[in-house]
């Protein structure tokens, strides 16, 4: 796919917590416990993704992708994304990896 029309929901529970979907599928395709998480989804903006374009906090391709695959991209907060890795390393020691 080389655009998609593209809602950005953000978070009513959590800030900094956006879905990226396909305007025309809506929220159809997001699994029921993220929507849970997530919370009331408020639609902030409208976008026409292409390869092209440059977001500020996403990397367009890895969003048009899992749009294309999943049927949503989930963009978490700066802080969530560094307490994921910090998880990653210390179980990456605990196993002895």
């Amino acid at each position: 796919m080389n655009k998609i029309v593209c809602n950005i929901m953000q978070s009513s529970k959590k800030a900094g917590m956006y879905l990226y979907v396909e305007k025309a599928q809506g929220l159809k395709r997001v699994p029921e416990a993220l929507l849970e998480r997530f919370g009331k989804p408020k639609l902030p903006m409208t976008l026409l993704l292409t390869p092209e374009r440059k977001l500020a906090n996403a990397d367009v391709d890895k969003v048009m992708a899992a749009i294309e695959e999943k049927g949503f991209y989930l963009q978490l907060p700066k802080d969530d994304d560094d307490y994921m890795k910090d998880i990653a390393l210390a179980n990456s020691k605990l196993s002895g990896a």
